[in-house]
């Protein structure tokens, strides 16, 4: 199961790419893509926050794939969404846009 942690000091969601009327997106992240394959696990959501910032944890399962094809479609979707990958370690993947955090 992958665990999915996206915290925002700052809600600013905007989303302009090319494959944005394509993609399917992680219910309660908006403008995080699901990738194919990946079953979010609407029930075991957590979310909270406020005006000024929230934090979501999303779990989502699959059966298809190893992490490496995971992290290499999210290493390759998220910087088009403004999403900049940090090499954090090999058992997570984190990006950043402005205030936003995304730990994968």
């Amino acid at each position: 199961m992958i665990k999915i942690l996206y915290f925002i000091t700052s809600i600013l969601m905007t989303a302009n790419i090319a494959f944005a009327k394509e993609a399917t997106f992680i219910e309660g992240l908006e403008d995080i893509p699901l990738m194919s394959g990946l079953e979010q696990k609407i029930n075991e959501t957590v979310s909270f926050g406020n005006e000024e910032s929230r934090f979501i944890e999303v779990y989502l399962e699959t059966t298809k794939y190893g992490f490496k094809k995971i992290e290499k479609f999210y290493k390759e979707s998220l910087p088009q969404l403004g999403w900049h990958y940090q090499d954090t370690t090999k058992d997570t993947l984190t990006f950043h846009r402005d205030s936003e955090i995304l730990i994968i």
